[in-house]
């Protein structure tokens, strides 16, 4: 059975978050746990987050094992972009766009219901 937990409107580009949540897909669940521990990028404490609502989630409304989940899925997506102005030289302006990003886990005991 499958358990999902989203985390909305996080303040780093999908792009540098893609990067964590492509080591992590697949993994057990205290393997990937250990793994977002241990490692000092900005995204890996935000999807050890959204990882660990998801165990939470399977443990106390679909009453899973913690033992035998694995990491099914990690999904990064795009969220809104604020848009900044900067002034540049000769009266010309460049525009900062502040990314933002959506991720959604899923954790699955393997087995289908």
């Amino acid at each position: 059975m499958d358990t999902r937990a989203i985390l909305k409107y996080q303040r780093i580009s999908a792009q540098k978050c893609r990067l964590v949540a492509n080591s992590v897909r697949g993994l057990k669940v205290d393997q990937a746990l250990q793994f977002l521990e241990f490692n000092n990028k900005k995204a890996s404490k935000m999807i050890m987050k959204v990882l660990e609502s998801a165990v939470a989630n399977a443990e106390n409304n679909n009453s899973l094992d913690i033992d035998e989940l694995i990491v099914k899925n990690v999904l990064v997506d795009e969220g809104p972009m604020a848009k900044r102005h900067i002034p540049r030289a000769r009266g010309r302006v460049n525009q900062i766009l502040k990314r933002s990003s959506h991720i959604t886990v899923i954790v699955s005991d393997g087995k289908e219901s």
